[in-house]
C-alpha cells in the first residue's frame, strides 16, 4: 500500500519516518507533499505528481490543506485519512468529501483519524443499540493552548496570566459544532467524537483552561439502551508542536496499518 503524506509538521514528519522505517507492515512512503518541500523525504512538487503515486494520503497539514485538497484527492479514488477533523464543521465541505461519486473512477474513502481520542469503538457500538441519550466532552489543556485570536484583550490575558494553583477557567461550554468552530486547533476531538456519535448537536463539549495541566486530558461520558460508559485520557503534548498531542501520529499509524489489504488477522 503507497502511502502519500500531505503535510511535514509534528505529524506529518514522524508518519512519514516511520513509514520509511518500515513500521506498517505492507506500507510504504509514496511521497510527502510540503509549501517549500526542501526538507522532507521523498519530496514531490505538487499535488498530482503524489496523486500520481499514492493509494491512500494522510492529510496531516491542518484545516486549510484539508479543505483545498480533499476533494480533489477522493475524486480521483484515492483514500483520504484526514487528521483534522474540525474542518467538516463546515457543512458544505463535509457534503463535498462525503458526496458519493458513481462515475468512473469511484471516489475514494474519506477516513476519520480518531487523533488524540479514543474508545469510538465503543461510541459506535453503542450507537447501533440505539440513539445515544447522552454524550458530553468535558477536555482540560494549558491555558496558553486556548487562547484564540477572536477572543477579547481582557479575556486572552486571562488565560496567559493564569499560574499554577490557580483554579481551572471554563472557555466554552456548548455542542460540539461550537467548539470545532470557535477552537479550531482545539477542536479535533470534539469533530471527531461527534461524527462517531452521530451528530454534532448531541455532543456537549465544555473546555478548561487548567493552569496545573501537564498532560491534555479528555474525559468522554455517554449513556444509551445499552448502558452508560465514561473514558479518560491524559495525552502527552507533542515536543515539536505542544497544541498536538504526542499520540496523533501513532494513530495515524494504526489507521493505516488497518488499511493494509491482505493482514491475517487484526483487532478489528
Amino acid at each position: 500500500m503507497r502511502v502519500g503524506v500531505l503535510g511535514h509538521g509534528a505529524i506529518g514528519s514522524k508518519v512519514a519516518g516511520a513509514l520509511r522505517a518500515g513500521a506498517v507492515p505492507g506500507a510504504t512512503l509514496a511521497g510527502v507533499l510540503t509549501r517549500n518541500g526542501s526538507t522532507s523525504p521523498r519530496p514531490v512538487r505538487d499535488l498530482a505528481e503524489l496523486l500520481s503515486g499514492a493509494d491512500v494520503v494522510v492529510e496531516a497539514a491542518g484545516q486549510q490543506a484539508l479543505r483545498e485538497h480533499g476533494p480533489e484527492i477522493l475524486a480521483t479514488g484515492c483514500d483520504l485519512v484526514a487528521v483534522s477533523v474540525g474542518a467538516l464543521v463546515d457543512e458544505v465541505l463535509f457534503r463535498d468529501l462525503t458526496r458519493p461519486r458513481t462515475a468512473p473512477p469511484e471516489s475514494g474513502r474519506l477516513l476519520l483519524c480518531q487523533g488524540a481520542l479514543g474508545g469510538l469503538d465503543v461510541v459506535r457500538a453503542a450507537a447501533f443499540g440505539g440513539p445515544l441519550t447522552s454524550v458530553r466532552l468535558t477536555s482540560s489543556k494549558s491555558p496558553a493552548s486556548l487562547v484564540q485570536t477572536w477572543m477579547a484583550e481582557e479575556e486572552a490575558e486571562r488565560l496567559n496570566t493564569l499560574r499554577p494553583g490557580d483554579s481551572p477557567v471554563t472557555v466554552f461550554d456548548g455542542d460540539a459544532r461550537g467548539a470545532a468552530a470557535r477552537f479550531p486547533r482545539n477542536a479535533n476531538v470534539a469533530a471527531t467524537l461527534a461524527l462517531a456519535a452521530g451528530g454534532w448537536s448531541a455532543v456537549r463539549v465544555r473546555l478548561l483552561a487548567d493552569p496545573d495541566a501537564t498532560l491534555t486530558r479528555h474525559i468522554v461520558e455517554f449513556a444509551g439502551p445499552v448502558g452508560e460508559y465514561r473514558f479518560e485520557l491524559g495525552n502527552l503534548p507533542d515536543p515539536a508542536n505542544p497544541k498536538t498531542s504526542g499520540l496523533v501520529p501513532f494513530a495515524v499509524l494504526r489507521t493505516l496499518s488497518d488499511l493494509v489489504p491482505d493482514v491475517p488477522w487484526r483487532v478489528a
